[in-house]
């Protein structure tokens, strides 16, 4: 169904098959490239290793449709910046005197700011997806069981629980539409389906409860922890999120990524430049080439 296209699905990928704490981890040093690195080329090649990544994990399609999806939040983010930012020295429209808000000047320096913007917040939202699509996310709250076994078994219900919602939302959207007087529509409708799902997800609540204190959870200890060796995919994108990160560092201290937006618009490609994006690209995508071992 198409109301469960972003959850986690087992697939015969390297990263699926990698440990849901190293995928976690190289998830979030992708993020933290993301956040520290400003020069629009470096930027480019984390969106092509994210969805190289995806390609690679099986999870292409989602990602493609979270681009145009995420168009609902970077396209504000260009817009608001060209009218607020007045920093640029680059005119190329004047809309005269906006009162309290000074002079209407666009400004390219804007456009380009919030560009640049408006990618980062779409790699954070690719990358977040990709995670949610190619890690664990029960392997991820058995890690977390080890400190609190109570606020792991919460969080893993809720996360089981939403595509569930998920699915009671379609059917009950398509039980409106086969009324024979016709489904409700605009906020009537919306307020009915929201009314039905919210009734059900309580009552399942309950049953849910019920079950667990018959069973005896109210009284569980901490789990034990159970060894597991390391596979290659486990070592091969655990090198890969350090050498992500300790490039992103690189980038940031030196002038391998600068840029600078304003007065003017400053984002020089040296040979360094190059070098950072070829490696950013190598290290994200290598791990995805052995496929030796991956089965469902």
């Amino acid at each position: 169904m198409r109301s469960t296209a972003l959850f986690y699905r087992r697939m015969p990928s390297p990263l699926h098959a990698t440990r849901a704490g190293v995928g976690a981890l190289w998830a979030a040093a992708m993020s933290l490239a993301t956040l520290l690195l400003d020069q629009p080329l470096a930027l480019l090649a984390l969106l092509a290793a994210v969805l190289g990544g995806g390609a690679g994990a099986g999870v292409g399609r989602p990602l493609a449709r979270t681009i145009r999806t995420a168009a609902i939040v970077w396209l504000p983010i260009v817009v608001v910046n060209v009218l607020v930012s007045r920093d640029g020295l680059t005119v190329f429209a004047r809309l005269g005197d906006l009162g309290p808000f000074g002079q209407g000047n666009l400004t390219l320096e804007a456009v380009v700011f919030g560009l640049v913007i408006a990618l980062k917040v779409m790699l954070l939202i690719l990358i977040t997806t990709l995670a949610s699509l190619a890690v664990d996310p029960d392997e991820t709250l058995r890690i977390v069981r080890r400190l609190s076994f109570r606020s792991a078994l919460t969080a893993s219900l809720a996360t089981r629980m939403i595509p569930v919602l998920a699915a009671d939302a379609q059917r009950f959207a398509e039980a409106q539409r086969t009324r024979p007087d016709g489904a409700p529509h605009g906020v009537r409708a919306r307020l009915a389906l929201m009314r039905a799902v919210v009734g059900g997800s309580l009552d399942r609540a309950m049953d849910v409860a019920a079950t667990l204190e018959v069973r005896g959870f109210a009284g569980a200890r901490r789990a034990p922890r159970l060894p597991r060796p390391w596979s290659r995919h486990d070592v091969a994108f655990l090198a890969s999120a350090a050498a992500i990160a300790a490039l992103a560092i690189a980038g940031r201290v030196s002038d391998a990524a600068s840029f600078r937006a304003y007065p003017e618009v400053h984002a020089p490609v040296s040979p360094a430049t190059i070098v950072l994006c070829a490696g950013l690209l190598a290290a994200a995508l290598l791990p995805f080439a052995d496929r030796r071992g991956v089965e469902v």
